[in-house]
Parts: C-alpha cells; structure tokens; sequence
C-alpha cells in the first residue's frame, strides 16, 4: 500500500545552503517534491544541476559579505516571500589543535557559524515582515562530544547549537521558530577533501552507534520538512538528535 505523499511544506518558499550535494541536496530535492519553492544555494557550481521549475540553484560563497542579502532577495523577487531558511553548509577539518594556524580555525568557523549567521540575521528580517517563519540550522552530535583532531569543527557545531537557541528566543515574539538538528555520521562527500575513502569511513563509523548504521542524507531531510512545516508549530529552540543513539551510548 503506497504512502500518501505529506506536503507540509507545499507553497513554502525555502532558502537551503549547502545544497549541491549530501544532506543538502537531499534537503532541497525533498522540499521541492513536497511543494515548497527552493533556492538552492552552494559555493560548488555543480548546484546548478538543480535548476527546473520551483527550485532556482545559487553559485555564491556564504561567508562573503552581502551574499545572504543577495540570496534573501532572490527569494523574495522569485517567490514574493521566504518562510524558511535551512542553514546545511558546513565543512569539517582534521587538525590537532597544536598544529592549527589562525587560518585554519577561521576557514572552519566562517562557513559553520558566520555563514549561519548572516543568512538568519537577514532571514529573519525578511520573515519578521510577515511574522512568520522557520529556521532550521544543521548541527552535528559533534556539539556535544569531545572527537580529538577536530576541535574547530566541534567548536563550531558548539556555537551553532547554542546560537540556534538564543536566536530562537529573539525570534519567537516575531512568529518564526529556530530549531537545529544534531546530526551523527551520515554517508556524504564531506571528508572527501582530505581522504579518498570518506563515505566508507562514515559508513564504518556510524555502525559504532547504537543502531548500527549510519545514516542517509534523505533521513535527514525528512526531519528538517517537519521542522520547517506547520506541524512542528510547539517546537522552539530545540536540538533535535539525529544520530542513531549515539548521543545517549556510555562507552
């Protein structure tokens, strides 16, 4: 028996970052099947494979200054609003940190927080016309676990956890609601810039967790089209784990 297709999110016009490939993708291709209207935006001109009618792909850098306007205003002239931000991009470095350089720090940071952070301070300037909106900011179970050799990228998923709270607070008065998921190992291209064997590695790591698995990037997307959509209408400055138990495992 087939499963009616949930459209929660249908005529929600959507803002995903990070969105040429992985969970991003995910994100932005499920979103779009639901019915929302979704800029797809990426630093990786490979986003442009999204284009078709509803989606509109967007080649920009989201830590530079005056891309998150840019990318708010695109939605709004192709849309005539924007409902949701899906803050996804991200990137991860393998470095101890009495080998890390200044630059290596801030070239974490910059996409993992900054980057969040100009996209839902303009966001949020968009959706507080209409008094409504959602955000949902991709965070990691590497905000709450200590994982030697990649004290920027947990220090960064950190902060992204606990702006999403405080930014939750200053957005709720205004109708729109800040979320974050605490994503664990999902099989993607992100350790592909330093080791050939990147989706293998997290698919072998992620069977460290209680389920045994890791996951796939649309199990993910579904979370953030419940986060996004009406349905999750009680949920503010939540942390949602997603990371197959392990967040609860002792040992």
């Amino acid at each position: 028996m087939n499963t009616p297709l949930i459209n929660e999110v249908e005529g929600k016009a959507v803002i995903v970052t990070g969105a040429a490939s992985g969970i991003g993708r995910a994100i932005a291709e499920l979103l779009h099947a639901r019915g929302a209207l979704v800029i797809a935006e990426d630093i990786d001109p490979a986003v442009k494979d999204l284009t078709r009618e509803g989606m509109v792909p967007f080649v920009a850098d989201i830590t530079q200054d005056g891309v998150a306007e840019s990318v708010v205003e695109l939605a709004i002239s192709r849309f005539g609003k924007l409902d949701v931000l899906v803050n996804n991009a991200g990137r991860i470095l393998y470095k101890n940190i009495v080998d890390m350089t200044r630059k290596d720090w801030e070239w974490q940071m910059e996409t993992n927080v900054t980057g969040a952070f100009l996209h839902s301070r303009e966001a949020m300037k968009a959706m507080m016309v209409r008094k409504s909106g959602a955000i949902v900011n991709i965070a990691s179970y590497a905000s709450y676990f200590a994982f030697p050799g990649i004290a920027a990228y947990t220090a960064s998923k950190g902060a992204l956890a606990q702006l999403t709270r405080t930014q939750a607070l200053e957005a709720i008065g205004h109708g729109i609601r800040v979320n974050a998921i605490g994503v664990g190992d999902v099989v993607t291209n992100l350790l592909n810039h330093f080791r050939e064997d990147g989706r293998e590695f997290l698919a072998e790591h992620g069977k460290t967790a209680p389920i045994g698995r890791a996951a796939n990037p649309e199990e993910i997307a579904e979370i953030v089209a419940f986060l996004a959509s009406d349905r999750a209408s009680f949920m503010v400055g939540s942390v949602v784990m997603a990371d197959g138990g392990a967040s609860v495992q002792i040992g």
